[in-house]
């Protein structure tokens, strides 16, 4: 399996605070935002990684990962032009993916806790086509939102509703095989003018191919004020109880 990693955007949310950087480059904690998707996709096992970059500070995250070696990471790099949404990022991924399944984790979130190897060799050897992971949230209308049929299944996903139908959203944690390229092809933009995950996530419900379960460790994304506080107050917390590893330093000679 190989990894993407998405640290483009404009991080609006995040004003003044990204008007010159990139908000993966903000700190959390002790370290660079962008270390902890890297560590996620470390922990499934999963060695070859591409990040996907766009906006400002493109230079500034190439310089700060390199190859990634540090991290046992083998890193190479696509530039996205413009904001045009993860699904059209993904779809950059498709001569770096070639036939492997693949797990794409967004740059801003932070999932502390439960292992993900497992889940991940689950959706790898479970015949699904495309996979997330389910968490319950106070504000789900900030989300893409899981709808749930008379049986528990998800029978939908709606991005970012006025009028939330749960208060289970799919993580920014997204399990796909090289099929999912030909979706993304076939979608229209949204009435924000984006090519959406939820679309592709939606494709493979009807043939009961969609793998989602309910994550039960700590998550976040750092995509607001608050939301990027709290990330920092999670991870300070596996700090002090010696659960965070130290965060890695790009040696000096690359």
């Amino acid at each position: 399996m190989k990894g993407l990693v998405l640290a483009g955007g404009t991080a609006t949310r995040l004003f003044p605070l990204t008007i010159v950087t990139n908000k993966h480059l903000l700190p959390i904690y002790d370290r660079p935002m962008i270390y902890y998707p890297l560590d996620t996709l470390a922990g499934m096992g999963i060695r070859e990684v591409m990040v996907i970059v766009g906006g400002k500070s493109v230079g500034d995250i190439v310089e700060l990962l390199g190859d990634g070696r540090h991290f046992g990471l083998d890193l190479t790099y696509r530039y996205q032009r413009g904001a045009l949404g993860i699904a059209h990022a993904i779809g950059l991924a498709r001569d770096f993916i070639g036939d492997d399944a693949f797990c794409c984790v967004l740059g801003d979130n932070i999932l502390r806790g439960e292992p993900l190897q497992g889940i991940a060799e689950e959706f790898e050897n479970g015949g699904y086509g495309a996979g997330t992971m389910l968490y319950k949230v106070p504000d789900p209308e900030r989300f893409g939102v899981a709808e749930f049929g008379p049986d528990g299944s998800v029978i939908g996903f709606e991005e970012k509703p006025k009028v939330p139908k749960s208060d289970l959203i799919p993580i920014g944690v997204y399990f796909l095989r090289p099929d999912a390229f030909d979706v993304i092809e076939g979608l229209a933009p949204s009435g924000r003018g984006e090519f959406e995950i939820t679309d592709v996530l939606n494709h493979y419900i009807p043939s009961g191919k969609l793998y989602a379960p309910v994550y039960e460790g700590h998550w976040t994304d750092a995509g607001t004020v608050p939301s990027l506080l709290r990330a920092a107050e999670m991870a300070g917390a596996d700090h002090e109880a010696g659960t965070l590893p130290p965060p890695v330093a790009r040696p000096v000679d690359g």
